[in-house]
Protein backbone atom coordinates (compact mmCIF):
# COMPACT_ATOMS: atom_id res chain seq x y z
CA UNK A 1 0.00 0.00 0.00
CA UNK A 2 1.42 3.13 -1.37
CA UNK A 3 0.44 6.75 -0.92
CA UNK A 4 -0.64 7.59 -4.88
CA UNK A 5 0.58 11.57 -5.46
CA UNK A 6 1.25 14.96 -3.71
CA UNK A 7 4.29 15.33 -1.67
CA UNK A 8 4.37 11.80 -0.04
CA UNK A 9 4.08 10.02 -3.48
CA UNK A 10 5.07 6.72 -3.39
CA UNK A 11 6.14 6.06 0.15
CA UNK A 12 4.78 2.43 1.25
CA UNK A 13 2.31 2.89 4.33
CA UNK A 14 2.60 0.03 7.13
CA UNK A 15 -0.71 -1.91 7.09
CA UNK A 16 -1.93 -4.33 10.09
CA UNK A 17 -2.34 -7.65 9.34
CA UNK A 18 -5.05 -10.03 10.65
CA UNK A 19 -8.69 -11.61 9.69
CA UNK A 20 -10.51 -8.42 10.15
CA UNK A 21 -7.75 -6.09 8.42
CA UNK A 22 -9.33 -4.79 5.02
CA UNK A 23 -7.15 -2.01 3.56
CA UNK A 24 -8.76 -0.48 1.27
CA UNK A 25 -7.50 -1.41 -2.26
CA UNK A 26 -5.49 0.64 -4.61
CA UNK A 27 -8.45 0.37 -7.40
CA UNK A 28 -11.00 1.47 -4.41
CA UNK A 29 -8.34 4.32 -3.40
CA UNK A 30 -7.70 5.53 -6.63
CA UNK A 31 -11.22 5.29 -7.35
CA UNK A 32 -12.34 7.44 -4.35
CA UNK A 33 -9.42 10.27 -4.92
CA UNK A 34 -10.55 10.82 -8.43
CA UNK A 35 -13.74 11.35 -7.57
CA UNK A 36 -12.70 14.47 -5.15
CA UNK A 37 -9.81 15.37 -6.25
CA UNK A 38 -10.77 19.25 -6.83
CA UNK A 39 -12.24 18.99 -3.60
CA UNK A 40 -9.16 18.29 -1.21
CA UNK A 41 -6.58 21.00 -1.24
CA UNK A 42 -6.77 23.12 1.60
CA UNK A 43 -9.90 21.08 3.37
CA UNK A 44 -10.21 19.57 7.15
CA UNK A 45 -10.73 15.69 6.71
CA UNK A 46 -12.05 13.44 9.58
CA UNK A 47 -10.84 9.74 8.51
CA UNK A 48 -13.53 7.89 10.61
CA UNK A 49 -12.20 4.28 11.68
CA UNK A 50 -9.00 4.73 10.49
CA UNK A 51 -7.26 1.44 10.19
CA UNK A 52 -3.76 2.49 9.10
CA UNK A 53 -4.97 5.71 8.00
CA UNK A 54 -4.07 5.65 4.32
CA UNK A 55 -7.45 7.93 3.26
CA UNK A 56 -6.79 11.07 5.58
CA UNK A 57 -2.72 10.53 4.63
CA UNK A 58 -3.96 10.40 1.24
CA UNK A 59 -5.69 13.71 1.44
CA UNK A 60 -2.60 15.41 3.59
CA UNK A 61 -0.52 14.24 1.05
CA UNK A 62 -2.97 16.08 -1.96
CA UNK A 63 -2.85 19.07 -0.02
CA UNK A 64 -5.91 18.48 2.84
CA UNK A 65 -4.91 21.64 5.80
CA UNK A 66 -5.96 18.96 8.19
CA UNK A 67 -6.84 15.59 9.18
CA UNK A 68 -8.24 14.09 11.82
CA UNK A 69 -7.90 10.10 12.69
CA UNK A 70 -10.34 8.40 14.89
CA UNK A 71 -9.60 4.87 15.58
CA UNK A 72 -11.02 2.71 18.86
CA UNK A 73 -7.54 -0.04 18.15
CA UNK A 74 -4.54 0.83 20.09
CA UNK A 75 -2.52 -1.43 17.34
CA UNK A 76 -4.29 0.72 14.78
CA UNK A 77 -3.66 3.88 16.18
CA UNK A 78 -0.14 2.99 16.41
CA UNK A 79 0.30 2.80 12.90
CA UNK A 80 -1.13 5.63 11.95
CA UNK A 81 0.98 7.45 13.79
CA UNK A 82 4.58 5.23 12.23
CA UNK A 83 2.61 6.38 8.79
CA UNK A 84 2.36 10.09 9.34
CA UNK A 85 5.64 10.31 10.80
CA UNK A 86 7.09 7.82 7.60
CA UNK A 87 5.27 10.57 4.95
CA UNK A 88 5.99 13.50 7.34
CA UNK A 89 2.61 14.33 7.69
CA UNK A 90 2.34 14.15 11.56
CA UNK A 91 2.09 18.31 12.07
CA UNK A 92 -0.85 18.81 10.04
CA UNK A 93 -2.73 14.92 11.82
CA UNK A 94 -4.07 14.73 15.09
CA UNK A 95 -4.42 11.24 16.14
CA UNK A 96 -7.57 10.18 18.36
CA UNK A 97 -7.88 6.44 20.12
CA UNK A 98 -11.57 6.38 20.66
CA UNK A 99 -15.07 4.99 19.24
CA UNK A 100 -15.79 6.41 15.72
CA UNK A 101 -19.54 7.00 16.65
CA UNK A 102 -18.49 8.34 19.88
CA UNK A 103 -16.46 11.22 18.48
CA UNK A 104 -19.14 11.68 16.05
CA UNK A 105 -21.24 12.52 19.04
CA UNK A 106 -18.60 14.58 20.97
CA UNK A 107 -16.46 16.67 19.06
CA UNK A 108 -16.48 20.23 18.35
CA UNK A 109 -15.04 20.00 15.20
CA UNK A 110 -16.02 20.58 11.62
CA UNK A 111 -14.99 18.90 8.46
CA UNK A 112 -15.01 19.39 4.83
CA UNK A 113 -14.24 15.63 3.84
CA UNK A 114 -15.37 12.71 6.23
CA UNK A 115 -14.13 9.36 5.20
CA UNK A 116 -16.50 6.29 6.54
CA UNK A 117 -14.80 3.27 6.05
CA UNK A 118 -16.06 0.77 9.27
CA UNK A 119 -15.05 -3.11 9.91
CA UNK A 120 -17.37 -5.26 7.35
CA UNK A 121 -21.10 -6.39 8.17
CA UNK A 122 -21.50 -3.84 11.18
CA UNK A 123 -24.05 -1.36 10.62
CA UNK A 124 -21.42 0.78 11.25
CA UNK A 125 -21.92 2.89 8.47
CA UNK A 126 -25.15 3.67 8.72
CA UNK A 127 -24.96 4.76 12.60
CA UNK A 128 -22.04 6.73 11.62
CA UNK A 129 -23.99 8.50 8.61
CA UNK A 130 -26.80 9.37 11.68
CA UNK A 131 -24.59 10.85 13.00
CA UNK A 132 -21.96 12.91 10.23
CA UNK A 133 -23.90 16.08 9.73
CA UNK A 134 -22.88 17.35 13.13
CA UNK A 135 -19.23 17.53 12.04
CA UNK A 136 -19.83 18.45 8.41
CA UNK A 137 -19.54 21.71 7.14
CA UNK A 138 -22.31 23.08 4.46
CA UNK A 139 -21.43 22.07 1.19
CA UNK A 140 -18.93 18.62 2.54
CA UNK A 141 -18.72 15.46 1.16
CA UNK A 142 -18.96 12.26 2.52
CA UNK A 143 -17.37 9.23 1.81
CA UNK A 144 -18.15 5.57 2.65
CA UNK A 145 -16.59 2.30 2.04
CA UNK A 146 -18.59 -0.71 2.74
CA UNK A 147 -19.49 -4.29 2.34
CA UNK A 148 -21.33 -4.83 -0.99
CA UNK A 149 -24.55 -5.71 0.50
CA UNK A 150 -24.76 -3.15 3.22
CA UNK A 151 -27.57 -0.84 2.30
CA UNK A 152 -27.13 2.86 3.17
CA UNK A 153 -29.53 5.65 2.57
CA UNK A 154 -30.13 7.60 -0.72
CA UNK A 155 -29.77 10.87 1.17
CA UNK A 156 -28.11 11.85 4.67
CA UNK A 157 -30.10 15.26 5.17
CA UNK A 158 -29.14 17.45 2.36
CA UNK A 159 -26.91 15.16 1.05
CA UNK A 160 -27.36 12.75 -1.70
CA UNK A 161 -25.61 9.96 -3.31
CA UNK A 162 -23.58 11.41 -6.40
CA UNK A 163 -21.93 8.08 -7.41
CA UNK A 164 -21.79 4.77 -6.08
CA UNK A 165 -19.89 1.91 -7.70
CA UNK A 166 -18.61 -1.68 -6.71
CA UNK A 167 -15.60 -3.06 -6.67
CA UNK A 168 -15.35 -7.13 -5.53
CA UNK A 169 -17.12 -7.28 -2.29
CA UNK A 170 -16.64 -3.36 -1.72
CA UNK A 171 -19.00 -0.90 -2.36
CA UNK A 172 -18.13 2.96 -2.45
CA UNK A 173 -20.60 5.59 -1.62
CA UNK A 174 -19.88 9.41 -2.10
CA UNK A 175 -22.43 11.89 -0.75
CA UNK A 176 -22.51 15.35 -1.59
CA UNK A 177 -24.90 18.29 -0.97
CA UNK A 178 -27.88 18.30 -2.73
CA UNK A 179 -26.19 15.27 -5.38
CA UNK A 180 -24.14 18.10 -6.50
CA UNK A 181 -22.31 16.53 -9.74
CA UNK A 182 -18.26 15.21 -9.54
Amino acid sequence: MRVITGSAKGRKLITLEGEDIRPTSAKVKGAIFNSIQFDIEGRNVLDLFAGAGQLGIEALSRGARKAVFVDLSRESIKVVNENLEHCQLKDNATVFNGDGLSYLKTTREKFDIVFIDPPYKKQLAVKALSLVLNVLNDGGIIVCETDIKEELPEAVGEYTVAKQDTYSKTKLTIYRYNGDAE
